[in-house]
């Protein structure tokens, strides 16, 4: 199983970005795709999360700023983020909750940087 994301950048502040990420491989099902992020010096926070239902999971400090969103025939999850800040800044990771054998297993992307600054 592969997880592959896309779409990190430089933006000012108040801009916007729109990251991608799909998982690729063999397995039954994925419970549960999301999205974390990881500031220099600090632990990997969970920024938001959807279900393949479409119930969502957002981070106090990113409510009404960003959305998850997911294809699931794609195996696509999306994260578009508005009215970017500079403590937005950070290394955003990909993470997918998939299914195989009857049992779950957690996948992480390599990560993609979001840089806010003017």
């Amino acid at each position: 199983v592969q997880v592959v994301e896309s779409g990190g950048g430089s933006v000012q502040p108040g801009g916007s970005l729109r990251l991608s990420c799909v998982v690729r491989g063999s397995f039954f099902s994925i419970p549960v795709m999301g999205w974390y992020q990881q500031a220099p010096g600090k632990q990997r926070e969970l920024v938001a999360s959807i279900t393949p239902g479409g119930t969502t999971n957002y981070a106090d400090a990113v409510k009404g700023r960003f959305t998850i969103s997911r294809d699931n025939a794609k195996n696509t999850v999306y994260l578009q983020m508005n009215s970017l800040k500079p403590e937005d800044t950070a290394l955003y990771y990909c993470n997918a909750v998939v299914t195989m054998r009857g049992s779950r297993y957690n996948y992480w992307g390599q990560g993609t940087q979001v840089t806010v600054s003017s």
